[in-house]
């Protein structure tokens, strides 16, 4: 009787890096498409808004998708800055409860299903970000590499 294959999911945080040091983990492991979870895809940093980096990442070879809704909302962005992350789960949890997020995580998942994929966020540190909850909801049965630019 032969397995099936896992399902594996890669996530990685732009803090701390540069856009090419970014596309140079993401083309390392593997990476075909990057699948955006900010609720606001805007960045002080260079090369991270989002028609910069889906620019960049597209000149790689690396497809950009965002999908808004399974973004943190502003109280649980505020809370996660001040390090309260119980604080955080708990909003994030209802937002993943919304008929938005719902469609969206099932996009998330045909599109992870399709081709190899990386969720997206700020947070180096993804015990520190929303996608580690994100992924835990929606893909619970999945491989996930952490990536680190």
């Amino acid at each position: 009787m032969t397995s099936t294959p896992r399902r594996r999911i890669f996530t990685i945080g732009y803090e701390g890096a540069t856009q090419p040091e970014l596309i140079a983990a993401l083309s390392g492991a593997g990476v075909k498409q990057v699948i955006d979870v900010r609720a606001v895809p805007l960045s002080r940093k260079p090369g991270f808004s989002k028609n910069i980096l889906a620019a960049g990442l597209k000149e790689a070879g690396i497809g950009y998708v965002h999908l808004k809704a399974l973004g943190t909302p502003p109280a649980g962005r505020e809370a996660a800055r001040k390090g309260r992350m119980d604080e955080m789960k708990r909003i994030y949890s209802a937002q993943l409860e919304t008929p938005e997020a719902g469609a969206e995580a099932a996009q998330m998942i045909a599109l992870a299903e399709e081709t190899p994929s990386a969720l997206l966020c700020f947070e180096r540190d993804p015990a520190q970000c929303h996608r580690t909850p994100l992924r835990e909801t929606a893909m619970a049965d999945w491989e996930v590499v952490d990536l680190y630019a």
